[in-house]
């Protein structure tokens, strides 16, 4: 059970309205400072909770200081598929593995621009699918950089076109994105389910992307290309070693089988009974009993900033949530729209979509979950539409998701180029509003048809 959850379930008396008030205002207050990336998120995040605790403290809100730590402690399942897997790809990744594959995979188009290209989105995909958004972006957003350079071409179509195919890729899995992760946890969305319901928009949205990206960018990369051309290209793809990262092969097997067996786990930890934590941490434990070198250096590409960045999180979102200001918001969108999925499958998904452009998908996420919690109704085509409208919202602009935010950071740091917003919204938010078009259609008849598999209770 989730902190988001366990608020609810705790006996505390009803706020005043003025109370509601003004948690809220310091929970936007934060989500601001967010967007506007004045100070760091997870700085924001850590004020904004500690002025929440404090408040929540003087004002009765908590009846102690225990209440904070109750409300982390359910929320150890989600750290815990952040760790295990940040090690486990930390090491695989030492191994050489990715960067042997992505080379493989960039020797096969004998440098036709069409096919890099597709192979490069649809690398990303799978990459975000397998390995979680941070540490694919990394990856591929290097890759892509090197691949770039090595062929002049211009890094921003296929820097950006990385980012927006990794949203698509995001969706596939449990473990796939942060928002994942914490919806999958709160509504206890099996790892199989993603597979029947997200896992094929995911395709067609990566479709989307790639026809409308080709499209967009048809003058900034040399489609047509002559004889003369390929042939330049194929010398110098030529001398690419997918062998250069690449220490010890044994290694590179041993980690390839370790991720191969973690993401089988993902796939039948619900069976097992057991929570995608364990299978994370069995995974990252596996990869450093029998492939680590650097013990310290491994458990170093754990991402503790957005660790520390999810506490402050839930932290806020409890203390705002106990206080029954996300209650009476619910009770204001049942009031709107009714109970009917009709209603609210398009509501949830555009509102959780275009929120997600503006603020970062994670805290959307993490505020909506009480909410679709508190609406009455069938839950699953609620929870789907926050799935699918958190990880493709984040398309629309640089600080939509992590992974517009890791590519806007590589272009500026490592080619000197600059991407605005109103560039990369006419962009992503031109492909985020076709995307979410069809989500909604696509959503609307799964549920018409009766196809949401049904949640366990």
């Amino acid at each position: 059970m989730s902190v988001l959850v366990a608020v609810s379930e705790t006996a505390l008396a009803p706020q005043p309205a003025w109370v509601m008030i003004l948690f809220a205002l310091v929970m936007l207050a934060t989500y601001v400072g967010v967007a506007v990336e004045r100070f760091h998120k997870t700085v924001a995040a850590l004020c904004g909770a500690a002025l929440l605790v404090v408040l929540a403290l003087a004002l009765g809100v908590f009846p102690d200081y225990e209440v904070v730590h109750e409300k982390l402690s359910h929320d150890l399942n989600v750290f815990g598929v952040i760790i295990g897997t940040g090690i486990l790809v930390g090491v695989t990744g030492k191994s050489g593995l990715f960067h042997f594959l992505s080379i493989l995979i960039v020797k096969t188009t004998r440098g036709r621009t069409t096919a890099l290209y597709l192979a490069i989105c649809g690398l990303t995909f799978v990459f975000v699918a397998l390995l979680t958004i941070v540490p694919a972006m990394l990856i591929v957003s290097s890759l892509a950089l090197v691949i770039c350079r090595s062929l002049k071409y211009d890094p921003k179509p296929l820097l950006i076109s990385v980012a927006i195919c990794a949203n698509s890729g995001a969706m596939v899995t449990f473990a796939s994105g942060l928002p994942n992760i914490m919806i999958g946890t709160a509504a206890r969305i099996p790892y199989a389910h993603f597979l029947l319901v997200a896992a094929p928009y995911a395709v067609l949205s990566l479709l989307i992307a790639v026809a409308m990206l080709r499209v967009m960018y048809r003058r900034e990369l040399p489609w047509n290309q002559s004889a003369e051309e390929l042939s330049v290209l194929n010398e110098k793809i030529a001398q690419f070693d997918p062998w250069a990262l690449v220490d010890s092969k044994k290694v590179l097997v041993r980690s390839a089988v370790i991720l191969g067996l973690t993401i089988v786990g993902f796939a039948v930890a619900q069976p097992l009974g057991v929570g995608m934590d364990f299978i994370a941490m069995v995974g990252g434990t596996a990869a450093l009993l029998f492939a680590g070198k650097d013990i310290e250096d491994a458990v170093s590409k754990v991402n503790w900033t957005v660790i520390l960045f999810f506490t402050g999180l839930f932290v806020i979102i409890a203390a705002v949530e106990s206080t029954g200001a996300l209650e009476k918001l619910s009770e204001f969108v049942v009031t709107l729209a009714g109970e009917s999925p009709l209603m609210l499958i398009p509501i949830m998904s555009g509102f959780s979509a275009v929120a997600s452009a503006i603020v970062d998908n994670i805290p959307v996420a993490a505020t909506l979950i009480p909410i679709v919690r508190h609406i009455g109704g069938p839950p699953e085509p609620l929870w789907w539409a926050l799935v699918i409208g958190c990880n493709l919202g984040g398309n629309a602009t640089p600080i939509g998701s992590i992974s517009c935010v890791i590519a806007i950071h590589t272009l500026h740091k490592e080619a000197d180029t600059h991407v605005g917003w109103g560039e990369f919204l006419k962009v992503g938010g031109t492909i985020m509003l076709i995307q979410m078009a069809g989500a909604i259609v696509y959503l609307l008849a799964f549920y018409s048809l009766g196809l949401f598999p049904t949640l366990p209770g």
